[in-house]
């Protein structure tokens, strides 16, 4: 892990909030090469919505200041505060298979989840819920 990039208000995390698999640092580090551009990382995040109230997202973007930051095998993962607190402790894998390929999303936290895997809701609640592309 290194932090020569980042602000004194960045971190390179301590904790395990999210982890990728082997196959998935290799996905997004395919993502990036087609990018060519050394400031993005897997931007990784909750927003409300999907049928359990509260959906992955995921997005190629440049660090900011209160993320929090772990490394995959070169590959750097962003977490912002509000997000953390749902999926920490979470593995992302990519699968591809007859039914289509994309990320995975291995949480701890949700104590139910949509179909398609795609929205989740955790103990403490959290998001509206609301139909979602799966059709669940």
């Amino acid at each position: 892990m290194s932090d020569t990039t980042m602000s004194p208000e960045q971190s390179v995390e301590t904790t395990t909030i999210v982890a990728l698999t082997p196959l998935a640092a290799s996905k997004v580090r395919e993502l990036l090469e087609a990018e060519d551009d050394s400031e993005l990382a897997l931007r990784v995040f909750v927003a409300g919505g999907g049928c359990s109230g509260l959906q992955y997202q995921m997005a190629l973007t440049p660090a900011e200041e209160d993320d929090v930051i772990a490394e995959f095998d070169g590959i750097r993962v962003l977490v912002d505060p509000i997000s953390a607190q749902y999926i920490v402790g979470s593995e992302i894998d990519y699968k591809d298979g007859l039914m289509g390929a994309g990320f995975t999303v291995h949480n701890p936290n949700a104590v139910s989840s949509c179909g398609c895997g795609h929205s989740f809701r955790t103990a403490d609640g959290g998001g509206e819920a609301r139909s979602c592309a799966c059709g669940h």
